[in-house]
């Protein structure tokens, strides 16, 4: 059965080596709103680049060396992982143009070195300028990404601000989908970040499910209907929420509405076209929550993602507990291993 990642991390090969690039990064993130970016020496000599928000709590950390295209490549064929698309990890909420150009070449250049097995995101600024709006249309046209980043929110705008009209036309005439990465930590985040699980997993979640709320609700698909965006972390565990939030009528004469009860046909319809979810290293949701989910959104709104490298093991312990943990049919299975992936991002596999 053919298996594709839709989840792995990219970020430039000479990100540690290359002092304009890594101070790119690190100039990039915004001190004034207490994002704290530094570089530190492992024990073993390696670099480390880390971000904390605020000082001293931890929310990345990425490693040298984990994010060759050698690295890839030695990680799928020991998880039995056919085919990858690359995405650039939570830091594209920051990176200026100038930055995402020399992500986007080494994307492209790992996509040519893997020997058709790795596929890469187009990573750009969402504001509507000309100079995004040329990045953009270079990464899908001339360096055949087959698809689109975002992340949840930038600053204080979740992606239903107007702000981001003009860019998300862009990509819907474009007709290629959007990864809707996580960000570090929601817009409203002091509540969680005191426990490290709390902060590192749950605040993840609150993002993501804050995001497709926002978008559901706020109509943004009415406007643009040929947009679809596949949103990490299972949409922030999504399928919990989905009937819980729908638009109910209630059978009764009440005295007042506390809800609004209009809108389901709408909501349902774009969480039919519009919204898809990465199943986020699954074998840590657990296989009841991963069928369950299935069993509310379809198999068919549902693909694999490793979040390579955040965990070495994540990877091979996804694709085994695909294969053999859930119990699914075998249509389903290999939907969310490789059809709808095949079928959304349009791979030549």
């Amino acid at each position: 059965m053919t298996v594709v990642d839709i989840n792995i991390h990219h970020l430039p090969e000479n990100l540690f080596t290359d002092a304009r690039i890594l101070n790119g990064f690190l100039d990039s993130a915004p001190r004034g709103f207490g994002e704290i970016a530094r570089v530190i020496t492992m024990d073993d000599g390696k670099k480390q680049l880390v971000l904390e928000k605020p000082a001293g709590y931890q929310n990345l950390n990425y490693v040298e060396g984990d994010y060759s295209v050698e690295a890839k490549l030695a990680a799928m064929d020991e998880a039995g992982v056919d085919y990858g698309v690359m995405r650039v990890p939570v830091w594209q909420e920051w990176l200026p143009l100038e930055i995402c150009k020399v992500v986007n070449d080494n994307a492209a250049d790992i996509v040519a070195r893997s020997g058709g097995r790795l596929f890469a995101t187009a990573c750009v600024p969402p504001w509507g300028g000309k100079e995004n709006i040329h990045e953009l249309e270079r990464c899908v046209g001339d360096l055949g990404a087959v698809g689109v980043q975002l992340a949840c929110h930038y600053g204080q705008l979740y992606l239903d601000d107007p702000v981001f009209r003009p860019y998300l036309t862009a990509i819907e005439k474009l007709d290629v989908p959007v990864v809707v990465h996580h960000t570090p930590l929601p817009v409203e985040w002091r509540s969680v970040i005191d426990y490290t699980n709390l902060r590192r997993e749950f605040g993840r979640v609150i993002d993501q499910a804050t995001a497709v709320g926002r978008e559901l609700f706020s109509g943004m698909f009415d406007e643009l209907p040929g947009l679809r965006f596949i949103h990490t972390m299972l949409g922030g565990n999504w399928f919990a929420n989905q009937e819980l939030l729908m638009p109910h009528k209630s059978n009764k004469d009440e005295a007042m509405h506390r809800l609004d009860p209009t809108g389901g046909d709408k909501i349902a319809s774009y969480l039919e076209h519009n919204i898809f979810y990465d199943l986020t290293h699954p074998h840590s949701w657990g296989a009841e929550q991963v069928e369950a989910a299935v069993g509310v959104g379809g198999a068919d709104h549902y693909l694999f993602g490793s979040s390579f490298p955040v965990f070495y093991g994540w990877m091979s312990q996804g694709v085994e507990f695909m294969k053999h943990e859930l119990d699914l049919s075998d249509d389903d299975r290999e939907l969310m291993l490789s059809g709808n992936a095949k079928r959304l991002f349009r791979l030549p596999i």
